[in-house]
């Protein structure tokens, strides 16, 4: 890696793969919440499932009726007394988990067999269990199971997919909710139609069905959109607090973060919809504290999405549009990423910024290519919306760069004077704020560039006024641009790489061949001619022994190192698989090809066929595809008929 060849043209190589903050290890958040008296202190844990976020209905969807004897009473009873229960997911979030690996799927190691032929994480603490029957649940009712949120996706063909996908793209998750019910529609009738078959007795000592779980209620709420301030409603705001009671009672006995996170910040959509906006802001501020410390990058993303709409309501609108900003990532599955566009031009409607928000609902569009009609429904009652406002009002104030909306300065651009043939550095107006006095500049990241005079051989540091960090004379004849705090430099410009911080201390001794910028927490590193991975302390997290490691996108992008989940396409001997952080190989080396997509991984086969694999390298779609844009179709379609909830 040399360079010395190294100039401001290097700033198109570093735009689409912005390094994101490192993954620390689990944390213990504060015990205390702004709305329970629960004082459970959450502990690491492995991955967890969660539903993504969904906006409302523009009217409340036509639903199935449930059966009558689900009342409101049964919904709080399920927080409260059902123990085996207390991790389940809604309904339409298990089977939504079902489909998506699903997407928490960063799940990595050993682990016991959950009895679908998948391997399950083992809970960092122990959590209520019942009997064997639970594990069988997972096969006949997923939406029942009692890990729902754990749930991997069954190995499946196509024709096996399509039996698991519940057929139509866009079935609300309330049929889901009654579909496993739909060949007992017979016993639904009353007691008086039963008798009158076949000189049937009425059934007076019938089982009730059991209590409906409060997630799985929440997300069979039919959301309504209002059409002035693009706000939910919830057409029945008293059963809305009973389901929220029934999320207190499940955090009153849930104590990992995963599940912690994910109570918490549905508890704050409920009571954000039920005005009760002081709640649902402490609720979700603590769930992104929780989801933060699970070290997923989805989880984290859902609460961050949630916490902004709870800012939204409260007309905190700057710090909403950054979370909305830091949430969305082209790493996410691009329904989740339309929906975060979806809701952030929302937020920039509140604001009166209509050219902004329309912009938004147009990549929202864009990213379901027009096939979710739940979607264009409430995007054309926003566009409706936007029109109305604007015809009395104008499309107010120009879209924002992306680093106005996070409340980051731009940095200073390198700029070449053809006439001294020397660089310096314009802001973002094209003014002047480092003189052309460099034959050769790089551009800024984390407020530092490294330059090089004209009667130098050798690199120094600068920071946004030109003042320098490190000198010329330290010797580093070869330098990578700053990344995650750190920098790998080279004193003889061709090998034995270390890493420096901003005061020139060295983090990192000499030793490797190659080194890559930090990403993640974790930089490739050549030594010895293989490639593998170091923490920045300098411990080697994946050992050296791979002839590649660098890691393509199902959306044509390549990073150069470690996903946002933390996993890294590597190759030995021809041969692609996958490694996790931790160093452990989640996909062995076997494949021509791997690609890694937002909740699977694409794989080719020798003969050019394309399937997929789930996050713990299960399969998931058979290898009979042609090309991998008809597997990426087939994930749509397994996750199309799922009702996510923000």
């Amino acid at each position: 890696m040399d360079a010395s060849t190294a100039g401001a043209s290097a700033d198109a190589a570093t735009t689409t793969d912005a390094p994101a903050a490192p993954v620390h290890a689990p944390i213990t958040p504060p015990p205390a919440e702004p709305t329970t008296a629960d004082t459970s202190v959450p502990v690491p844990d492995g991955p967890h499932a969660e539903p993504e976020p969904h906006g409302a209905m523009a009217a409340a969807p036509e639903r199935l009726s449930p059966a009558p004897e689900r009342t409101p009473n049964d919904v709080a009873a399920s927080g409260t007394t059902e123990t085996r229960q207390d991790d389940a997911a809604p309904e339409s979030t298990a089977d939504e988990t079902t489909r998506e690996t699903i997407a928490d799927g960063t799940a990595q190691g050993p682990a016991a067999a959950d009895g679908t032929g998948h391997s399950a994480p083992a809970p960092s603490t122990p959590e209520p269990v019942d009997t064997a029957a639970d594990t069988d649940a997972t096969v006949a009712a997923p939406a029942q199971q009692a890990q729902a949120d754990d749930a991997e996706p069954s190995p499946t063909s196509t024709e096996h997919d399509a039996d698991h996908a519940g057929g139509a793209e866009h079935t609300n998750s309330t049929e889901h909710a009654d579909a496993d019910d739909a060949d007992d529609a017979q016993d639904r009738r009353t007691p008086e139609e039963a008798g009158t078959d076949d000189g049937a007795e009425p059934a007076a000592d019938a089982e009730p069905p059991p209590p409906v779980d409060p997630e799985q209620a929440l997300a069979a709420v039919g959301w309504e959109l209002d059409p002035l301030t693009l706000r939910e409603q919830a057409p029945d705001p008293a059963q809305l607090r009973v389901i929220r009671d029934g999320l207190t009672g499940k955090l009153d006995t849930t104590l990992d973060n995963r599940s912690r996170a994910r109570l918490l910040s549905l508890r704050a959509v409920a009571s954000r919809v039920l005005g009760d906006l002081d709640d649902a802001l402490g609720d979700a501020r603590l769930a992104v504290t929780y989801a933060e410390a699970t070290g997923e990058f989805r989880r984290t993303a859902l609460a961050r999405a949630r916490l902004a709409e709870a800012l939204r309501w409260r007309g905190e609108h700057a710090e909403a549009d950054r979370l909305f900003a830091e949430a969305n990532s082209p790493e996410l599955p691009d329904r989740l990423r339309a929906l975060l566009h979806e809701h952030a031009g929302r937020c920039c409607f509140d604001q009166g910024r209509l050219t902004e928000a329309c912009l938004h609902f147009e990549r929202a569009l864009d990213l379901r290519h027009g096939e979710d009609a739940q979607l264009n429904a409430r995007v054309e009652v926003a566009l409706d919306a936007v029109a109305e406002r604007a015809a009395a009002d104008g499309f107010g104030p120009p879209p924002r760069r992306p680093e106005e909306v996070l409340g980051t300065p731009r940095p200073p651009v390198a700029t070449f004077d053809e006439e001294q043939e020397l660089w310096g550095y314009a802001d973002a107006d094209g003014e002047m704020v480092i003189a052309h006095r460099y034959a050769e500049a790089q551009p800024f990241h984390e407020g530092m560039a490294w330059v090089r005079r004209p009667e130098a051989s050798r690199w120094a540091l600068i920071d946004t006024s030109g003042a320098a960090l490190i000198e010329a004379n330290n010797g580093y004849r070869a330098v990578v641009p700053f990344s995650e705090g750190l920098s790998w430099v080279s004193m003889d410009g061709k090998g034995r790489w270390m890493a420096v911080d901003r005061m020139n201390i060295v983090k990192i001794p000499p030793g490797y061949e190659e080194a890559r910028p930090f990403r993640n927490g974790l930089a490739a590193v050549r030594q010895n001619g293989g490639w593998g991975a170091v923490d920045p302390t300098g411990e080697v997290v994946v050992p050296t022994r791979y002839h590649r490691l660098g890691t393509p996108l199902a959306d044509g992008r390549e990073v150069d190192g470690f996903t946002a989940d933390g996993l890294a396409v590597v190759e030995l001997a021809g041969r692609r698989g996958v490694v996790d952080r931790a160093g452990r190989v989640v996909v062995p080396p076997a494949y021509p090809t791997v690609v890694v997509h937002p909740v699977a991984f694409l794989v080719a086969t020798e003969s050019g066929r394309w399937g997929a694999l789930d996050r713990r390298g299960e399969p998931l779609i058979d290898p009979v595809h042609p090309g991998r844009a008809a597997v990426v179709a087939e994930i749509d379609r397994l996750l199309a008929d799922a009702s996510p909830v923000l």
